[in-house]
């Protein structure tokens, strides 16, 4: 009996764990991984597509924003700004909920339009500007035909843009590692001179302590300018051509509202 006691109490926890997977299929659902990468123009290696879903997951749970990659080879009629927004309604991303927190960047290798958006909290911390930094950022990449690596640094850039509050430009020199790191040597080592200098004693003479002005020879001082010389420069004005430009946001067809960066590659 004592055996069958011990057998039972193991397989116990065992069966009420079924159970509840069995009652509540939700629950079993989150166990698996969230898609987060749609490769529908098979830009991408297998590995490569884990891969990158694996780095989404682990970036957007440090944000707690679904980060999302969508290639096309065309989209089937609508724009790809529409696409995106149909796909936010129907899909319904979100990292805690449905229709939440998501950043969306969509590819068509037909039109060779890229879009970017931001959802929930990524359409305040990743607002239209900031997408269009992160989207000149791997448009280079993407023209090489550099899927993977313009994949990842959208995904790189878009986690850290994010850790950012609104209004700030996230590429200031003031917030970059090794500006930081050179601005922290100057200082030792101006601090390091200053010390040096003061260790050697005060100096008190100087060019006038032998000097006789009342028997010097100098009697005056003027500056007398003979020449003037007038330079002449021309300011260009900015020119008014680009190939790309910026979506500004807008609303779903379900009311829901997004920040946008859009142009082509």
């Amino acid at each position: 009996m004592g055996r069958k006691g011990t057998a039972l109490a193991c397989l116990l926890p065992a069966a009420l764990l079924l159970a509840l997977m069995l009652a509540f299929p939700a629950a079993a659902e989150s166990v698996r991984a969230k898609k987060l990468v749609y490769d529908h123009a098979d830009l991408l290696a297998e590995e490569e597509e884990r891969a990158l879903g694996s780095l989404a997951a682990r970036l957007g749970a440090e944000r707690e924003t679904d980060f999302l990659i969508i290639t096309l080879n065309g989209t089937g009629g609508p724009d790809i700004e529409a696409y995106v927004a149909r796909f936010y309604d129907e899909e319904a991303p979100g990292y805690d909920r449905p229709h939440g927190n998501a950043a969306i960047l969509a590819v068509d290798l037909a039109e060779r339009d890229v879009f970017l958006a931001g959802f929930g909290k990524a359409e305040t911390l990743l607002d239209s500007g900031r997408l269009d930094k992160i989207r000149g950022k791997i448009t280079p990449l993407l023209s090489e035909g550099e899927f993977y690596e313009a994949f990842e640094k959208y995904l790189g850039l878009a986690h850290d843009y994010m850790g950012y509050r609104p209004g700030v430009n996230p590429d200031n020199i003031l917030f970059k590692a090794w500006f930081q790191v050179a601005v922290s040597l100057v200082v030792a080592a101006v601090a390091v001179g200053v010390m040096a200098m003061n260790a050697g004693g005060r100096v008190t003479v100087n060019a006038r302590t032998y000097l006789d002005e009342r028997r010097s020879g100098v009697v005056g001082r003027s500056d007398v300018f003979t020449h003037k010389t007038v330079t002449k420069t021309k300011i260009e004005k900015p020119s008014s051509g680009g190939g790309s430009f910026g979506g500004g946001g807008g609303v779903t067809p379900g009311g829901r509202s997004f920040s946008s960066s859009r142009g082509k590659f």
